[in-house]
């Protein structure tokens, strides 16, 4: 499969803090990659850059063979990059189905009818049906996750980006989200996830890429990577010497 999302050479820094060093990977179109790293790694900067909230120092991105480094936010969503982020940040005071109708008709461009029924296809596939006509600031902690979910997804995305999405949940909220973004990748939908929750990421991703101050320092096939001397030295804080 071809690459939908291309990154070379991408490069960030705050003073002498940096967040992407060099940085250069591709994501194949409809594959599911995770992102592994310790805190401050640069992770979610790295998706603020992908997703044009952020400008890089250097380096180029690019989204479906078009060069978008220089292309705002906005203009990254209608083309099909829609993500979620780490602390729900859903408009509480309107409905699960506004929330997610925000996206459908800012994102996608949906209007009337066929955004409506859109929604409730997006609601229905992320199990937030029976929920629409909730308030967004009432919900459980897995239903506010699965609104972020579902509030990108409505923006019809080609790439969808999930920031530590499982975070907080319990087992078994976990084995809930994990089954349904199982069912958003086999619609087709290329995904890039990062997450701490390792076991979670481990059974939807086909691909590992891990990143340590920004730096990439892995990529690979999951297992191959998750057994790697370095990267559990790095990220699980295990001498290989012991």
């Amino acid at each position: 499969m071809p690459a939908i999302l291309s990154i070379s050479g991408l490069s960030k820094s705050f003073g002498a803090v940096v967040v992407a060093d060099e940085t250069s990977f591709d994501v194949q179109e409809g594959s599911a990659v995770g992102i592994l790293g310790p805190n401050g790694a640069g992770k979610t900067s790295l998706f603020n850059l992908i997703t044009g909230t952020l400008r890089p120092n250097a380096g180029r991105i690019e989204f479906g063979g078009t060069d978008v480094t220089a292309q705002s936010a906005a203009k990254r969503c209608k083309m099909g990059i829609a993500r979620s982020f780490q602390v729900p940040q859903p408009f509480g005071g309107m409905t699960v189905f506004e929330n997610a109708l925000v996206g459908a008709t800012q994102g996608a461009g949906l209007s009337g009818r066929d955004a409506q029924t859109f929604v409730l296809e997006v609601l229905e596939a992320t199990g937030l049906i029976d929920k629409a006509n909730t308030r967004a600031g009432s919900l459980s902690l897995l239903d506010r996750k699965r609104l972020e979910m579902a509030r990108a997804l409505a923006a019809k995305p080609k790439l969808l980006l999930l920031d530590e999405i499982a975070g907080g949940l319990t087992d078994g909220e976990c084995v809930a989200l994990i089954e349904t973004i199982r069912n958003v990748h086999a619609s087709g939908t290329t995904i890039i996830w990062i997450e701490h929750v390792v076991h979670a990421l481990l059974a939807v991703v086909e691909k590992l890429i891990v990143i340590d101050f920004g730096k990439k320092i892995a990529e690979g096939e999951p297992k191959a990577i998750m057994d790697s001397a370095e990267v559990k030295e790095i990220y699980l804080g295990v001498d290989p010497d012991v």
